[in-house]
């Protein structure tokens, strides 16, 4: 793992403010090693920026979360019929489809699936299917009216965010904008499916990541980037809600729009 400060402090920053936003994540953290020429940092380095903004997204709901926690195992036991406790479940199920993606998958992603090709193709796509998502969706159902089929579209959705510059919030929102939820439900929902989805990642990748790291500088690069990757997560979470329902998901997808043409043309010129 090649890993100085200043790589580590780009690459938190640009975790932090994506991984929320539908702009893809993954995409951002391979364009720095494309656009300055760097070492690509890795899948490994990637799942540890991650884990950044698990922190920051579990700090932020944390509240809700103590909420869904305590209503699913009582639901689990049978002592709680409420909607919490099913839309607890229901997160659980929906993140099946991508954990189980990931951990078959996760390899031959990292192998063939970064490419600058694969990016800008997934980028503009995925754009214009959250536009259109935005446009002809209902925006009748509320975060509370997740049903078990509409947890498993989304799930599967989920999957798909696998491969780089899929975005996966920007999945999971477009699968829910289409399935007819609100602008705010569908948000929430995906902030609420980054948790196990993140956390399963990390677990998985953790072996590997203290394996690549061959002395305690690295190590420090990696948990410092994390920090920065948390701080500026939990500042786009909270900006990104209060945005969303004003102003839609347009912004998003016309920057989406802009990089892919600037992704096509770095590689076009290569």
């Amino acid at each position: 793992m090649d890993i100085d400060l200043f790589q580590a402090t780009l690459l938190g920053f640009i975790q932090g403010v994506t991984e929320f936003l539908p702009i893809s994540s993954s995409a951002h953290l391979i364009l720095p090693s494309v656009l300055f020429n760097w070492n690509d940092q890795g899948l490994t380095f990637d799942v540890a920026l991650h884990l950044g903004s698990l922190i920051a997204v579990l700090i932020y709901f944390r509240l809700d979360i103590r909420v869904l926690v305590l209503a699913g195992m009582k639901r689990a036991v049978g002592n709680d019929k409420s909607s919490d406790g099913k839309l607890a479940w229901l997160i659980v199920m929906a993140t099946l489809p991508g954990a189980i993606a990931g951990f078959f998958l996760d390899d031959l992603v990292e192998q063939y699936a970064r490419s600058l090709i694969v990016l800008a193709t997934t980028t503009i796509f995925f754009a214009l299917m959250l536009l259109y998502s935005d446009k002809v969706g209902l925006r009748s159902k509320l975060l509370n009216n997740l049903s078990w089929k509409d947890a498993a579209y989304i799930g599967v959705a989920q999957a798909v965010s696998l491969i780089p510059g899929t975005s996966r919030s920007g999945i999971t929102m477009t699968a829910a904008l289409l399935l007819g939820y609100d602008r705010k439900s569908a948000t929430k929902l995906s902030f609420f499916l980054a948790i196990p989805i993140i956390l399963g990642s990390t677990i998985l990748r953790f072996s590997e990541l203290l394996s690549e790291v061959t002395n305690y500088s690295e190590l420090s690069f990696v948990f410092y980037g994390a920090l920065v990757a948390g701080i500026t997560a939990y500042g786009c979470i909270h900006i990104f809600l209060q945005l969303v329902e004003r102003i839609g998901f347009l912004p998003f997808v016309i920057y989406r729009i802009v990089l892919a043409v600037v992704l096509f043309a770095v590689y076009v010129s290569a």
